[in-house]
């Protein structure tokens, strides 16, 4: 329990690093020049995404709310079902990483119908990121190299348990099945004997 209040604060304080660069953004850098980190190749100028991660599916906001929603439920679901032990505190901590990305994002799009956009490496013309983001995309590659590197399958068999319970369910109802129950002429002839 203490390890996840203590997920929680870091939850917490995550989502408060990304809003608060937002409204830092905001109040800056909106109609005004961006913001030269490095020359040529780090800026941070203001963007009012409409769309999803690098601008995809641009004005579906409405469907990008419900959808980041879902997976907050889905990411929150299978953090509480990862197992106790050393071995998956890394795991716990990416997912408390991925959590706070789709909340970041979510607030953006729930209260803007937006989300602020505005670390932009401009020497590989990157798409303008934000730090939400950066915990989501991060995260999803430290997760990818995990499952290759580090963890083995048994590691996972609490994920097969998760979905084998739904597929075990689903298969007992079609095994419930009334019984044929006609006699067989061969049991009709040991009765009369």
């Amino acid at each position: 329990m203490k390890e996840r209040i203590k997920h929680f604060i870091l939850f917490i304080i995550l989502i408060g690093i990304d809003q608060a660069s937002k409204f830092w953004v905001k109040a800056v850098l909106m109609n005004n020049d961006p913001i030269v980190i490095i020359p040529g190749v780090l800026e941070l100028q203001y963007l009012e995404n409409q769309g999803a991660v690098w601008g995809i599916l641009s004005g579906k906001v409405d469907f990008l709310k419900v959808f980041s929603f879902f997976v907050f439920l889905l990411i929150l679901f299978l953090y509480l079902k990862i197992p106790q032990g050393k071995k998956y505190n890394v795991l716990k901590i990416i997912a408390v990483f991925i959590l706070a990305g789709a909340v970041g994002n979510l607030i953006d799009r729930l209260y803007l119908n937006y989300v602020v956009d505005f670390i932009y490496f401009k020497l590989i013309n990157f798409p303008i990121f934000n730090i939400a983001d950066s915990y989501l995309t991060v995260c999803s590659i430290l997760l990818f190299l995990l499952a290759i590197f580090y963890y083995k399958d048994d590691d996972f068999a609490f994920l097969e348990q998760i979905f084998n319970k739904k597929n075990q369910a689903t298969s007992a109802g079609q095994e419930s099945k009334p019984e044929d129950n006609t006699t067989k002429p061969a049991d009709d002839h040991k009765s009369n004997s």
